[in-house]
């Protein structure tokens, strides 16, 4: 059977396509970035604007240049029109029949390129500029151009009947699904095209056997479906090759309720896939999300805003040391079994750890074999890519004793994660391994076990710290091993890292450096005792707040009325606003709790990069937990959260750092 198998995942290897679709969607991934940093395309006037210059202005200058090109070079289209046309192009025969309708053939993107790119605009601007004088090709969504214009302005000829507005709401959420750091990484879409080209060859399958089937993707093939479809001519002519017909793209079902068609679709795919190839059609890093997280107000920037020196990660690292820590996103299966002797069968799982337990992964899971429940159940972890998982294959016999079962264990095997992390070159191992026999195995022939497993490339992890008074810190010596140091420094706070490793001490003090007059006046200062013993002076308690490690960075507390509701911010080189509760990448996911997201505040950085926010860390004041997602924000989160740290733990209620309010 394997060996059928991979003659027909040669077989679909085979198929043709005309189009780099690794480039393609390299292009596609920057440009709805550039996309979700402008929102406002997403819905209301200015979404009904850009429609309506997509059908006055960008098809007709398109259908020009096809047809005769107007200048040298290629023609760029305004990044409103490329959304709208971006959203028109993934309903391909819908496209298809509108451009034959309106212009009499398909326009392409073939001499077109973005203006996400660092390219020359005058030509384009000039024509632009000539054929509609009152239509700006910039588009800017301020002023006279949020006015309610109808998605048809009377007297336009022609247009598309086609409900652009509910193509862009369908298309909007596809770019939270695919904006994770290994999308862009090109082992992992070099296997997205040979996995859609796998996905192409089951449809065709199914067309030549006259199967009904709803075939759904995952989101590393569908993002290539939609590359191939950005490419109006070769889709169509590469699609006719391969099926006869031109792939119709549904993207009109968004209901993942057990039972509906999304989710009959997807077990069919995966059954029909597994079947038809013998691998796994689950990929990490390419499965379901969940919803967006809710969004924040969109933030007022200006470079003129902030300072001009940067604080380098460099600089940082001279206050703290991390060591480096990367992660991987896995996906395991353990999908059968083999020689487990009869009287054994039926009672069987997988208890799978790290041996050595890493900084992110520390637990043992349990898992049942495919093959045996008939279930398929598929793990979902993050482990550092480094040490070895160990899989310990478990039977619970039952004893004489009512109700009881007593494990037994049949076999072992570690797998050393370095083997297949370093170097990489494929995202995916599937094989049987030759489990060791147990103690108690009585099978004569080795036990096998078949497992699969998924993996991304590895990128820097989020550094989860963990911030302690003396008093607190000598209630946790069970589980934190380098405490013994800090206990006898009364009155310091101590900070630690994922592996209890010791970061830094901080400690809050009267100064007398501020003056009014000749006279001195009592302030506090925060001050930093690194762990090569050097002690420093990090912040420094100032009309407005706090100045953070030699004012590079001021901590403004001032109560002032926010409009986006924001506690207070941190300006420094960026700009970071502190919210109550978790938000964005940190949001609660629907079954968790709500009630107590006063014990969480979230650091939000907002950048002409960002303008909508990006998460970059998170503070639980209840466990006093500190996650950090970039660099840049270690030292910045330390003091924030150790001086938010110090005003809970003296029993004020509230989240306020100003002199009047921080009476320590």
């Amino acid at each position: 059977m394997e060996k059928e198998q991979e003659l027909e995942w040669a077989e679909a290897q085979g198929i043709e396509i005309s189009v780099d679709l690794v480039t393609v969607a390299k292009r596609q991934l920057q440009f709805l970035s550039a996309v979700d940093r402008k929102r406002f395309l997403y819905e209301g006037p200015s979404l009904e604007r850009a429609i309506y210059r997509y059908n006055a202005c960008w098809l007709p200058l398109l259908a020009k240049h096809s047809e005769s090109p107007l200048f040298e070079g290629p023609l760029v289209v305004p990044l409103d029109c490329e959304w709208i046309w971006h959203c028109h192009r993934l309903n391909p025969v819908q496209y298809k029949s509108d451009c034959e309708e309106l212009y009499g053939k398909i326009l392409d993107n073939s001499n077109v390129i973005s203006t996400i790119g660092n390219f020359c605009l005058r030509e384009t601007e000039e024509v632009w500029n000539e054929l509609y004088p009152e239509e700006p090709f910039n588009f800017n969504p301020t002023g006279e151009f949020q006015e309610d214009f109808p998605k048809v302005p009377s007297g336009l000829a022609k247009y598309t009947k086609y409900d652009l507005v509910s193509a862009v709401k369908r298309q909007s959420p596809f770019f939270y699904q695919v904006s994770r750091p290994h999308m862009d990484n090109d082992i992992f879409l070099q296997e997205a095209v040979a996995r859609y080209k796998g996905f192409l060859y089951l449809i065709r399958t199914n067309r030549e056997k006259s199967i009904k089937r709803f075939c759904v993707p995952t989101y590393d093939i569908d993002l290539i479906w939609h590359s191939h479809q950005l490419n109006p001519l070769s889709y169509c002519k590469d699609l006719k090759k391969v099926l006869g017909m031109i792939l119709e793209h549904d993207d009109m079902d968004s209901d993942r309720t057990k039972g509906k068609k999304l989710d009959t679709g997807f077990s069919g795919t995966t059954k029909q896939w597994e079947e038809t190839f013998g691998t796994r059609y689950w990929k990490a890093g390419a499965m379901y999300r969940g919803n967006a997280p809710s969004p924040l107000m969109p933030s007022s920037y200006s470079t003129d805003m902030l300072k001009n020196h940067v604080v380098s990660s460099q600089e940082c690292q001279k206050i703290v040391h991390l060591p480096e820590l990367k992660s991987v996103e896995v996906l395991l299966e353990f999908v059968e079994v083999k020689n487990v002797p009869d009287g054994l069968k039926g009672n069987l799982f997988v208890q799978f750890m790290k041996s050595q337990p890493d900084a992110i992964f520390s637990t043992k899971w349990k898992l049942s074999i495919s093959s045996e429940t008939g279930v398929k159940q598929v793990a979902s972890f993050q482990c550092e890519p480094k040490g070895e998982l160990q899989f310990d294959l478990i039977c619970l016999r039952t004893s004489n004793i009512p109700i009881s079962r007593t494990p037994l264990t049949l076999g072992s095997i570690s797998i050393p994660l370095e083997d297949i992390f370093a170097p990489i070159s494929k995202l995916s191992v599937e094989k049987w391994l030759e489990l060791r026999p147990g103690s108690g195995s009585v099978s004569s022939k080795p036990i096998s076990l078949r497992v699969a497993i998924s993996f991304t490339v590895p990128n820097p992890a989020p550094r989860e710290l963990r911030i302690f008074s003396a008093r607190e810190l000598s209630r946790c010596t069970s589980f934190l091993p380098s405490c013994t140091r800090i206990q006898q420094a009364k009155g310091l706070t101590q900070v630690i890292d994922e592996a209890g490793n010791d970061v830094i001490s901080l400690q809050l003090r009267d100064s007398l450096k501020a003056k009014v007059g000749r006279n001195s006046v009592p302030s506090k200062e925060v001050i930093g005792i690194t762990t090569s013993g050097e002690s420093c002076n990090l912040a420094e308690l100032v009309k407005t707040g706090w100045s953070l490690i030699d004012g590079q960075w001021l901590l403004d507390s001032r109560q002032m009325p926010n409009e986006d509701g924001h506690l207070f911010k941190l300006e420094g080189n960026r700009l970071v606003k502190f919210f109550q509760g978790r938000k964005l990448d940190y949001e609660p996911k629907h079954c968790e709790k709500h009630n107590h997201e006063q014990d969480f505040v979230t650091a939000v950085e907002f950048s002409a990069e960002y303008p909508y926010g990006r998460a970059v860390a998170l503070f639980n004041f209840k466990y006093g937990v500190i996650k950090i997602k970039e660099e840049w924000m270690v030292v910045p989160g330390i003091m924030t959260a150790f001086l938010l740290h110090t005003r809970k733990k003296k029993g004020y209620n509230g989240l306020t750092l100003s002199d009047e309010k921080l009476e320590i």
